[in-house]
């Protein structure tokens, strides 16, 4: 397999000293594997010229089917790894959310298995698909493609608006989208439109969009300081505690719109059965964990 993967990244390429630097290994080593493959099958895969390397029609017939190989191997160990006991399980959480109870819950249940957590960046698209988390607890819409995931509502959260304390709006009992008026929201550049609609309140009933805040801020806390400034204001799940840490925001209750949905997101092929045990730590009668 690694000499059929050596092959496919020098096709790719073609030419060696740039596969070779891809690879990390030696310009000479990597032409003595592909030595070795073309050995192997007997024929020759590639012409070789001072230009480049170009495939042989040996060499074009071979790449498909090198290609589709190691998506099946690749497949085959997915396979392997998840149909065997479980015996770590990582758990994903973003933001302020707090998993404590199901966590302890988890490994009241499972005393043999190795249960650790992980806070991970609320846009990390690529914690489940690489393997460092086994699950992840977030806030859905997610911000990236969830199409390779599975989605399980664990409870809702209605939303609030983040404001100055002195803003028109602070102070009063809740307040409508139509009480937004023109005020600005912050858009993420880098979020699917899935995601950047549902934080903005999009569509709007009268049909107009949303006045975009700067994108002038690289975390949470800078979109805080934007609010704090009044260049800005934000829409949040009434379970995010971190406005009212800061002395100078407020929040007030948005009716009707829907609510967000706290999700446990899971690989869709997984069926690692302390998945199942960590739904079932959620506490069932409670819309949120203990102390929420």
């Amino acid at each position: 397999m690694r000499l059929v993967g050596y092959f496919t990244v020098v096709a790719e390429h073609a030419n060696f000293g740039r596969a070779a630097a891809v690879l990390h290994v030696a310009q000479p080593s990597l032409s003595r594997q592909i030595q070795r493959l073309e050995q192997h099958l007997g024929v020759r895969l590639f012409d070789r010229t001072p230009q480049g390397s170009q495939l042989t029609e040996a060499g074009r017939a071979f790449l498909p089917q090198a290609q589709a190989l190691l998506q099946a191997a690749d497949q085959a160990e997915r396979t392997a790894r998840d149909a065997a006991t479980p015996r770590e399980f990582t758990i994903g959480y973003v933001e302020d959310l707090v998993i404590t109870h199901a966590v302890r819950q988890l490994r009241h249940r499972n005393p043999k298995a190795r249960i650790r957590t992980r806070h991970l960046e609320w846009n990390d698209a690529n914690a489940l698909a690489d393997r460092r988390v086994d699950a992840m607890v977030a806030r859905a819409p997610l911000p990236f493609p969830t199409d390779r995931l599975r989605l399980t509502e664990l409870w809702t959260e209605s939303r609030v608006l983040v404001v100055p304390t002195d803003h028109r709006l602070a102070g009063k009992e809740s307040v409508t989208v139509d009480d937004l008026g023109d005020e600005a929201l912050p858009q993420c550049p880098n979020a699917v439109p899935q995601w950047n609609d549902f934080a903005r309140m999009e569509p709007r009933p009268d049909g107009v969009a949303a006045r975009s805040a700067p994108i002038d801020y690289e975390s949470f806390e800078d979109k805080l300081d934007l609010v704090a400034e009044q260049r800005t204001v934000l829409i949040l799940a009434t379970g995010d505690r971190r406005p009212h840490l800061r002395p100078d925001l407020t929040t007030v209750p948005i009716e009707g719109i829907d609510p967000v949905r706290i999700v446990l997101a899971t690989r869709t092929a997984d069926t690692n059965p302390l998945i199942t045990d960590f739904l079932n730590a959620w506490p069932a009668d409670a819309p949120a964990p203990p102390g929420r």
